[in-house]
């Protein structure tokens, strides 16, 4: 296990996903005293070679694609993390990843000495459930496939004294 204190806090995170995410990385990292590495993993592309700073080569897994549409995401992530976090004390870098995001978030976690990932669930949705009906969860991915904590971060609360049986009127 990797000790909490002085240890960086590995995020994953998607173009629009609600600023708790972060915030609650953030909160942990400034707990523990260290930094956040926040990453976004493109399954359009793939990775040519992983650095030593958790960063990594990539390239499209579809060769007749424009390859600099993940410039665009890139910035938009980026853009979406300074806003979220302006004023944070917390120091925090951005990686670029690609493949699986299990997969790449571990590599990134492995790479920086993370103590723990944050992730988000997904938002609620027809298409998202079918997605990770076929695809997993990446939150269970990664529980099960290495050995950091993960914190998964519920994204839509529910109130269950708010919630009926179908058969209660």
């Amino acid at each position: 296990m990797t000790p909490f204190a002085g240890h960086p806090v590995v995020v994953g995170v998607v173009p629009g996903q609600p600023e708790l995410v972060a915030l609650t990385a953030v909160d942990w990292a400034r707990a523990a005293g260290s930094g956040v590495f926040f990453a976004f993993a493109d399954t359009a592309r793939y990775t040519v070679e992983e650095l030593p700073d958790g960063s990594v080569r990539h390239a499209p897994i579809d060769p007749d694609t424009i390859d600099d549409a993940w410039h665009d995401t890139e910035t938009v992530l980026r853009g979406q993390l300074a806003r979220a976090l302006r004023g944070s004390p917390v120091p925090w870098e951005f990686r670029y990843l690609a493949g699986r995001p299990d997969r790449a978030l571990t590599h990134l976690a492995r790479a920086v000495d993370a103590a723990l990932i944050v992730v988000g669930t997904r938002v609620p949705g027809g298409g998202a459930r079918m997605r990770e009906f076929f695809e997993g969860s990446v939150a269970v991915h990664l529980a099960h496939h290495q050995h950091r904590p993960v914190l998964t971060v519920p994204l839509n609360v529910v109130d269950w004294k708010e919630i009926r049986a179908p058969w209660a009127s």
